[in-house]
């Protein structure tokens, strides 16, 4: 049954919007920064250890609050944005498990409520830069549009590229959702068509091919798939374009209304191709100098902000969309480890697949140099906005979203309300968090580390439990010693998932 935002709650949005605002109550600006696969020890501010310099990033550590114990609400790319954008966990969606590709279809659905379509109808002015990765319906060739019908078509699949006519504009992408400017790739940085959209169409048709590059490096270095691209595509120069976009973005913005910025960057996921000047900078190979790339490119939008006198009433968020892709390998060979002392890297279940670096500014409401110990995941993005704006939001359409702004203020050392945090792994592996407890649903990573699925034999646990206060590396699964903590989690889990409206504790 499709969700309706309620006649009650567009109303009070109306009139929050009309109400006339002093400079003084105007509503702050918020730009949200994610990162494309960096590992929780990848900043220096979360690992002093690491061997890559990040002093951009830890400025923002230094103004603002340091959250030690946030969370992808999975451990692979498109569900994170799915529940980043709509305040639900993933495995509500269309696609429950994996991740869609350059060619698949919208997965959000159009009457849903998102972050941007609540900040819009508040007055803000929205734009999104970089990588979505959430799918835009391309336009079938009319030979093909009959297999439009069929159920999850391009969802569950992606489209076969020579369906598309890629002459017609497409539909149902980030404009239709909230966003007023977008400048996007479709997916990731390896995964064909590479071509930008603008307001959600194609700047260049994608007439040109590239063989691929790195095919068998193991999906590290400078790889990317084969597939069709613009002919004047270039892959050393991406990040600083959608860098160059979100400021011009910026730059257009006036003190009449606040706005909001998504920047989505395509970065360190694949291909690491770090440009001359960051080439050789880092003591962690050309990941490491991706990195610190990234942390430039960070500095240019926080410089951006400060030179238009905007960073006073700018909440600058910064995530990674989960954990970094950085094999064990890697660790050796380097002495950095991307997950800091965590186990295991993207995909995963354990505490590297989305235990991810999170840090917020907000100049006069968020103490800044503060650290913070609250578990939150970045589902938690659209109540904590309604929160900022005094708007209500529907229980029944955004299950999986509660308001950080009191951890933020000072008010509460936990998110209110909260009943627990759940995580999803790349092959659908649950996992569970209340306190220093975490429950896995299963045996082995459920993503990239060996083994990923490990089926139990008579007499060994079903599945994993850690008390990570005791255990942060989940070395010692305590499953069969606390038999009544397993029947307590996976109750929670159980109720969690079945919920059509956020559960809350108690008062």
């Amino acid at each position: 049954m499709k969700n309706i935002i309620p006649i009650l709650f567009i109303g009070f949005l109306t009139l929050a919007c009309s109400k006339p605002q002093s400079a003084t109550d105007r509503p702050p600006n918020i730009v949200y920064i994610l990162a494309d696969d960096l590992g929780y020890g990848d900043i220096a501010a979360f690992n002093p250890k690491g061997k890559i310099k990040t002093p951009n990033i830890d400025r923002l550590a230094t103004e603002g609050m340091r959250f030690m114990d946030a969370h992808s609400p999975s451990s692979v790319c498109t569900p994170t944005r799915y529940a980043l954008m709509t305040g639900r966990y993933p495995w509500r969606s269309r696609l429950p498990v994996g991740v869609l590709r350059g060619y698949s279809r919208s997965l959000i659905e159009q009457d849903r409520l998102t972050v941007p379509a609540l900040l819009k109808k508040a007055g803000y002015q929205t734009g999104m830069v970089g990588k979505w990765h959430l799918g835009v319906d391309w336009i079938s060739k009319p030979e093909f549009a009959a297999l439009e019908n069929q159920p999850l078509y391009g969802i569950k699949e992606e489209m076969n590229p020579d369906h598309i006519d890629f002459t017609k504009v497409p539909q149902h992408g980030p404009t239709t959702l909230g966003f007023d400017y977008t400048f996007f790739l479709p997916a990731s940085l390896d995964m064909p068509p590479y071509v930008y959209l603008e307001n959600d169409k194609l700047t260049e048709l994608p007439t040109a091919r590239t063989e691929g590059n790195s095919l068998n490096s193991g999906y590290t270095g400078p790889f990317w798939r084969e597939g069709a691209m613009a002919p004047s595509f270039d892959f050393f120069g991406v990040l600083p374009t959608f860098v160059n976009k979100a400021n011009d973005f910026l730059k257009k913005q006036t003190t009449e209304k606040p706005f909001f910025l998504y920047l989505a960057l395509t970065a360190p996921h694949t291909p690491w191709m770090p440009t001359d000047d960051y080439r050789d900078q880092s003591a962690a190979g050309e990941y490491g100098d991706f990195v610190q790339m990234v942390d430039a490119k960070v500095g240019r939008v926080l410089r951006t902000l400060d030179s238009l006198g905007m960073s006073e009433n700018t909440v600058v968020f910064f995530a990674s969309d989960n954990g970094p892709f950085w094999r064990p390998a890697f660790s050796e060979r380097f002495g950095h480890k991307a997950a800091g002392e965590l186990r295991g890297m993207k995909g995963d279940a354990y505490e590297g697949g989305h235990r991810i670096p999170f840090i917020v500014r907000w100049p006069g409401r968020v103490k800044a140099n503060t650290v913070s110990h609250a578990t939150t995941t970045l589902a938690n993005l659209l109540a904590t906005c309604a929160d900022i704006l005094g708007v209500p939001f529907p229980d029944t359409s955004v299950e999986d979203s509660y308001s950080i702004l009191p951890v933020l203020e000072g008010k509460a050392s936990t998110v209110p309300q909260q009943p627990a945090v759940v995580h999803s792994a790349s092959n659908g592996f649950f996992a569970i968090r209340q306190g220093p407890w975490k429950l896995i649903e299963g045996l082995g990573s459920g993503g990239f580390t060996e083994p990923k699925v490990i089926q139990p034999t008579p007499g060994q646990p079903a599945g994993q439990l850690y008390n990570l206060e005791n255990d942060l590396s989940e070395t010692e699964n305590v499953y069969q010693r606390y038999p009544d903590k397993v029947k307590e989690l996976t109750e929670l889990l159980n109720q969690i998932r079945e919920s059509k409206a956020r559960k809350t504790t108690q008062p």
